[in-house]
């Protein structure tokens, strides 16, 4: 609210509520970014194809190393 996102307090409150942080690791970080790319993509607002935004913009070590020392 103190930053100006809003002027809705309830809805701000409601959408904290609703966003589900505690399933970030349940999701596939590539399989998300492929399809966030391919909306993109398809909006028109990125020319690279999704597999080729993954290829070369993509590093997933780090990832995958927080995964195998949380046993994810």
């Amino acid at each position: 609210m103190e930053g100006g996102f809003t002027q809705k307090y309830d809805y701000a409150v409601e959408t904290i509520r609703e966003l589900p942080y505690d399933l970030w690791h349940e999701y596939d970080p590539e399989d998300s970014m492929r399809f966030y790319a391919l909306r993109l993509h398809e909006a028109g607002m990125i020319t690279s194809s999704p597999n080729a935004l993954l290829a070369e913009g993509t590093d997933w070590r780090f990832v995958n190393e927080i995964k195998r020392e949380l046993k994810v």
